[in-house]
């Protein structure tokens, strides 16, 4: 399964709204999880089997809850049995697509 995720905190109490600390805390976690992962400037996708999938978004979520007095936790799933390796293979067919002038359905 591939995951985009994130998570923020709120009720920080500061009066900038900066989240960096929390969203580090929770991404070194995501990180360390040996997992294929992508982090970008609104989301972090992790790919793997749904358990080490779940376990790293809720140890994730967990690293943030010392930042505020709440959590937010936004998740979108894309669940294909047998297949792995689309954190990347999804691009690929992206960029294919895009470079295919030919494509009737793709104006250059």
């Amino acid at each position: 399964m591939l995951v985009a995720f994130s998570v923020a905190p709120s009720g920080t109490g500061r009066s900038d709204g900066s989240v960096h600390d929390a969203v580090g805390a929770a991404v070194r976690v995501v990180r360390s999880s040996g997992l294929p992962h992508r982090t970008t400037s609104m989301f972090t996708e992790v790919e793997g089997e749904w358990d080490e999938v779940m376990d790293v978004v809720r140890r994730a979520t967990e690293a943030v809850l010392p930042f505020g007095s709440r959590v937010s936790l936004v998740l979108k799933a894309d669940i294909r049995p047998g297949r792995t390796g689309e954190i990347d293979a999804k691009i690929e067919r992206l960029e294919r697509a895009i470079g295919d002038e030919s494509r009737p359905d793709v104006e250059a």
